[in-house]
């Protein structure tokens, strides 16, 4: 199984396509012009389909970046290591 940073990463570049890689690492909602509220429904579908996993509505307001996404990724499944 690939990697979760890996993984994780894959669903950034989808959502957002002009982001390096480095710059996805860091990725947060206030260092993305572009992550706005359709962008963020975009991240979280894909990151649904590719982790099988559901985020609940009040577990939202976490998700605000990219290490902030990979931790709750891993509180929601055991796959998911550091």
């Amino acid at each position: 199984m690939p990697d979760p940073r890996e993984r994780l990463a894959r669903c950034f570049s989808a959502v957002f396509p002009r982001l390096s890689r480095d710059e996805i690492a860091r990725a947060s909602t206030s260092s993305v012009a572009g992550w706005d509220s359709i962008a963020m429904i975009n991240l979280m579908t894909v990151i649904e389909e590719e982790m099988g996993v559901s985020f609940d509505p009040e577990e939202l307001d976490r998700l605000v970046s990219f290490e902030l996404i990979l931790d709750v990724l891993r509180e929601k499944t055991h796959e998911i290591g550091p």
